[in-house]
């Protein structure tokens, strides 16, 4: 299940976690998570079915403005856009390069 952005959700920790209903998982994934992007989360915010889902999502999922983006241009990822790399998706494959990588092979199928 690839993300709007290019992550894979089915590999997500908080995917994951929420799939299992493991409150333990949560609770490292969310000092793991605090202290590698400086923010205060707690395990309580560690559900997510994924990004297109229509349930639950992490809540930084609907900030997002990659997933915004792709939204308003009706696009399944960011592989499928015209404006494909732009400013806001550059900075985030310096963060995330599994997503630029995975984005690169979709964009090369179509």
């Amino acid at each position: 299940m690839i993300a709007y952005c290019g992550l894979n959700c089915s590999r997500c920790d908080a995917y994951i976690a929420t799939r299992e209903e493991n409150d333990s998982m949560r609770e490292v994934i969310a000092g793991k998570w605090s202290k590698m992007y400086r923010a205060d989360i707690n395990p309580a915010q560690i559900n997510c079915d994924g990004c297109k889902s229509d349930g639950m999502k992490f809540f930084y999922c609907d900030m997002c403005e990659i997933r915004q983006c792709c939204l308003s241009k009706n696009v399944d990822n960011c592989a499928g856009c015209d404006s494909y790399i732009c400013d806001i998706l550059a900075a985030f494959i310096k963060l995330a390069p599994e997503a630029g990588k995975a984005l690169a092979i979709l964009r090369s199928e179509k």
